[in-house]
């Protein structure tokens, strides 16, 4: 069940967190993976652990805060991982302010990275799915893009963009058996959240129903069943992945 043998992933953000873990669930099924992010120390470090662990990764450095460069980075792709298969848009940064004090750099960076880059590697490898008449697309959002939140106004909009997003390509592209979908995790134990002082993790604790927070394989459990052929009926879908803190 859920096996992606002979299937190719790219996993955007891979180098760490959730794209970490994605990229490691859909190798361990059986796809092969290539591995996008900016740091191409780290990429081909996790590389060589999947490798060791009997998968295959290819790593390719990618800045989607320059989505202009995109096209030509997927130009040097070796002709046998070119043929992607699954997409997984997870790259995402935040630089958060309330709106007052938010920049137009602050808005623009945010906004380019999350949602523009996504646009980008999303035009790069449908024309592939397209011919192949298959592909699985899947775009990771975030609660914060469904139920907003004070401090994080250029978050939010490139991650509900994100949605309208999956919601509008999965009508562009249904009749090639290509679907699009979203999953939108909610509080997950990152090295962002390890930062957080107890007192704050227990509030967060006490809104989630589940009353834990997540982890990266709560989210890439999630991402695999929408890659996999059981999931082929699926399509323009929102997952919420938060423990019950967004209902």
């Amino acid at each position: 069940m859920f096996r992606l043998d002979d299937k190719t992933a790219l996993v955007t953000g891979a180098s760490r967190g959730i794209g970490e873990a994605v990229a490691r669930r859909l190798a361990a099924q059986g796809a092969r993976v290539v591995l996008a992010a900016r740091s191409a120390e780290r990429l081909e470090a996790l590389a060589g652990s999947i490798v060791e662990d009997g998968g295959e990764a290819y790593a390719l450095a990618l800045d989607l805060s320059a989505p202009e460069s995109i096209p030509d980075v997927f130009s040097e792709l070796p002709p046998e991982w070119s043929d992607i298969d699954i997409l997984v848009n997870n790259a995402g940064i935040t630089s958060d302010n309330l709106l007052a004090r938010l920049s137009l750099d602050e808005w623009e960076r945010v906004v380019r990275t999350n949602l523009t880059g996504a646009y980008a590697v999303t035009k790069e490898v449908i024309r592939g799915m397209m011919r192949r008449r298959w592909g699985r697309i899947i775009s990771v959002s975030s609660v914060i893009g469904l139920m907003g939140n004070a401090g994080q106004a250029n978050y939010a909009a490139s991650k509900a963009g994100l949605i309208g997003f999956s919601k509008s390509l999965a009508k562009e592209l249904g009749s090639r058996s290509i679907t699009v979908n979203v999953v939108a995790p909610g509080y997950i134990e990152t090295a962002m959240t390890e930062d957080l002082a107890d007192d704050i993790k227990k509030t967060l604790q006490g809104s989630i129903p589940l009353r834990r927070l997540g982890t990266v394989d709560d989210v890439a459990w999630s991402v695999l069943f929408l890659a996999s052929e059981e999931a082929g009926y699926i399509t323009g879908h929102t997952l919420n992945v938060s423990g019950g803190l967004y209902i």
